[in-house]
C-alpha cells in the first residue's frame, strides 16, 4: 500500500482539526489556500492554532503513552522562528526550566521549524552518562555509552560518576553538532531515599525530575518537525522498575537486596520481586519528598481506562501498544492488563528517528 502523500495527510488532518474545533466553516477556505500552496511550492506551514492542536493529538495518538487522559493540557512552545544554535540551545534550557516548574511538572513541547533540519543528538534532554571502563566494567547509564563518547569526541569533559548530567548536542543542516553543559540551577535531581530503610541513603542514588524525549519526529499533516522535545511526568516503575532496575541500565536489585539480607542465591525467595517494590516505593517516596510531581502505576492504569471511556464517548477508537501501557511491576493488579488494545499508528504522531550520528 502506497505511503500517502503530503496532500492526504495535510487534508486528513485540517478536516479532523476544524471539525474538532468547530472550524468546520472554515475548513474549504483553508484547504483550497494549503493545497495550492502544495502544489506550487511542495510544502506549507501550518497555522498557530493548527501546530498546536496538532501537537495534543499527536499525544492523543501516542500508542505507548499511557499518561494520554491530559492530552489537551499540554503547553506548546512554538519556537519555528529560530534559525541559530545560541537560540535554540536557549530554547532547550527555557524547555527544561519552565517543564520542571519547581517541581509541579508541566507537560511541555517545544517545536522547532522543520525547514532548518534542526536535530537534537539527546535521546532525553537530561541524562546521565554512561561510561564503559577498560576492564569492561559500566559506570553510570549504559543506555548513554554511545552518546557518552559522542559528547567526549566534542569536548565535553568527563566527570567518570554514577550520575553526571549529560551536556546538549544539536546540530543544524550541514553545520557541524554544537555541545553545551546545562546549567545546573536548572536541572532538578531527586536523591533517592526509603520511608524505613535508613541504609538506602547510602546507595547515594538520585534521578531527574523530568523525562523531556528529544529523539522523536513530530508529525502533523504531513508536515514532520524533526526536533520537538516534548515531555509529561515521570509514573514511579520508569524509575524504579526499569531506569534503575534493569539489567542493561543500573542493575540495582541485586544491591538492594543484599541491603535488605534477602539471599540472591534463592530465586525461590523472589528476592527480585521483594527488592523492585522497594526500590519502586523509595522512589515515589523520595519524589514526593522532594515536592516533584509524579504517579504510581496504579493511579496511572486508572487514568488511562478513564482516557479510554472519554475517547469511546467522543466517537473515538484509541490505539494503544499493550506492551507498554501495561506496567511492568504489578501488571495483573491493573485494568489496563485485562484490556485489549489494537496497535495502528494514526497521524498526527510522534515516530523515531535514527541514531543520528549514524
Amino acid at each position: 500500500m502506497a505511503e500517502p502523500s503530503i496532500k492526504d495527510k495535510a487534508k486528513a488532518y485540517l478536516e479532523l482539526c476544524y471539525q474538532e474545533l468547530d472550524k468546520s466553516n472554515l475548513f474549504q477556505q483553508r484547504w483550497l489556500q494549503v493545497s495550492n500552496l502544495i502544489d506550487e511550492t511542495g510544502s506549507y506551514k501550518l497555522l498557530d492554532f493548527e501546530l498546536e492542536y496538532g501537537t495534543k493529538v499527536a499525544w492523543r495518538n501516542s500508542n505507548k503513552c499511557i499518561g494520554r487522559l491530559f492530552w489537551r493540557s499540554m503547553e506548546v512552545l512554538d519556537q519555528r522562528n529560530l534559525t541559530t544554535s545560541d537560540e535554540v540551545f536557549e530554547a532547550l534550557f527555557n524547555h527544561i526550566e519552565f517543564a520542571t516548574n519547581k517541581g509541579n511538572i508541566l507537560s511541555t513541547i517545544t517545536v522547532f521549524g522543520s525547514q532548518k533540519k534542526i536535530r537534537i543528538w539527546n535521546p532525553q534532554l537530561l541524562g546521565f552518562a554512561g561510561y564503559l571502563t577498560e576492564d569492561g566494567t559500566v559506570v553510570g547509564d549504559s543506555k548513554n555509552i554511545d552518546f557518552t563518547k559522542k559528547c567526549i569526541e566534542l569536548g565535553w569533559e568527563p566527570k567518570m560518576g554514577q550520575f553526571d548530567v549529560l551536556p546538549l548536542v544539536v546540530k543544524i543542516g550541514n553545520d557541524k553538532p554544537e555541545v553545551r553543559v546545562i546549567p545546573k540551577h536548572i536541572v532538578s535531581l531527586v536523591e533517592i531515599e526509603h520511608p524505613s530503610i535508613e541504609r538506602f541513603k547510602d546507595l547515594n542514588l538520585q534521578w531527574y525530575a523530568v523525562p523531556i524525549i528529544s529523539n522523536m519526529t513530530l508529525e502533523i499533516g504531513g508536515i514532520e518537525f524533526f526536533a520537538a522535545p516534548f515531555n509529561g511526568w515521570y509514573m514511579g516503575t520508569e524509575i524504579g522498575a526499569r531506569n534503575l532496575a534493569d539489567e542493561d541500565r543500573y542493575n540495582l536489585l541485586p544491591t538492594v537486596a543484599k541491603l535488605m539480607g534477602l539471599d540472591v542465591r534463592d530465586k525461590s525467595s523472589l528476592w527480585k520481586d521483594r527488592a523492585l517494590v522497594e526500590l519502586n516505593q523509595a522512589v515515589l517516596y523520595s519524589f514526593r519528598k522532594a515536592g516533584v510531581k509524579i504517579i504510581d502505576h496504579h493511579s496511572a492504569s486508572k487514568q488511562f481506562m478513564q482516557f479510554m471511556r472519554q475517547e469511546a464517548k467522543e466517537g473515538r477508537d484509541v490505539t494503544a501498544d499493550w506492551s507498554w501501557i501495561v506496567p511492568p511491576t504489578s501488571a495483573s493488579t491493573t485494568k489496563v492488563f485485562h484490556t485489549e488494545m489494537k496497535d495502528i499508528v494514526v497521524s498526527p504522531n510522534y515516530f523515531y528517528q535514527n541514531i543520528p550520528w549514524d
